[in-house]
């Protein structure tokens, strides 16, 4: 999908792109595979806001997504890609022989007419399901299982690819998008290919407006406030932190800061550390 540049008539539009969306073939959502998403911006029970910056934006409903692929060996058609308000990742409508339609992340070479199904013994090609342990060593993969039967988990948005390492007993070493080389059982199922959408890294919003469409609130510098908000704020003219390092409003390390649990149960599982 390729990249759209605006005209600069304004100052906003000057740097302003936007994705062509090229690959989209169906512009209406499958009425039987939708939700309704509740905006909550940012705020729990009490009505506290428990996370900032949240609020605002269009409406959306959600698209419900099949990440399990558990209708084995049954031929599916892909109807059209979609977009999707909640992800990066554009979706393909599915239809399988018996009727069934459903939701599963496009990825990059799929075209409306195309057939895909999971199993155990399918073809290695785009958008096949299939368990790890039947997938040949340095293939592309994503939208990958934790767990046997969960859904997949990891390696979801637009672009992205994990690579089957290596195979040995009852695990398989995958490589991530981040560089962690993970084990993860071999059981578990995963889907050939790398998901597409991939210039979603390179748009440029240009303005504040498009960020309040996506129903980010604006973000205001902790330099900017006084003492008592941040442990940046207050001092006469523009100051330095004044600290060893830059600290969150609630005077926790912000960045470089390390939170992951060094006893964490799943560090066993990984072989080698994320650059």
């Amino acid at each position: 999908m390729g990249i759209k540049h605006y005209k600069p008539t304004t100052p906003s539009t000057r740097n302003m792109t936007s994705l062509s969306y090229e690959e989209i073939t169906k512009k209406t959502p499958e009425k039987s595979l939708l939700a309704k998403k509740k905006k909550n911006a940012g705020r729990n029970s009490y009505g506290r806001i428990t996370v900032r910056h949240q609020g605002g934006g269009n409406r959306q409903k959600y698209r419900i997504i099949d990440f399990k692929r558990q209708k084995d060996d049954v031929v599916a058609t892909v109807i059209g890609i979609e977009y999707d308000p909640n992800r990066s990742a554009n979706i393909a409508l599915i239809e399988y022989e018996d009727g069934v339609k459903s939701y599963i992340l496009a990825p990059i070479g799929l075209k409306d007419g195309d057939k895909v199904v999971s199993g155990v013994n399918v073809d290695i090609k785009p958008g096949n399901c299939l368990p790890i342990e039947n997938i040949p060593v340095g293939t592309m993969i994503h939208n990958i299982e934790l767990n046997p039967g969960q859904g997949g988990k990891l390696v979801r948005a637009a672009g992205q690819e994990a690579q089957l390492m290596a195979k040995e007993g009852k695990y398989a070493h995958v490589r991530l998008p981040s560089g962690e080389m993970r084990l993860i059982m071999a059981r578990c199922r995963a889907t050939i290919g790398t998901i597409g959408n991939s210039d979603y890294e390179n748009v440029k919003l240009g303005k504040a407006g498009r960020k309040v469409h996506l129903g980010i609130r604006p973000t205001v510098r902790g330099s900017a406030m006084n003492p008592n908000d941040h442990p940046h704020g207050g001092g006469e003219g523009k100051a330095p932190v004044g600290r060893p390092g830059p600290l969150t409003p609630w005077g926790k390390p912000a960045l470089g800061y390390k939170t992951r649990k060094r006893n964490k149960q799943s560090n066993k599982f990984i072989v080698k550390r994320r650059k």
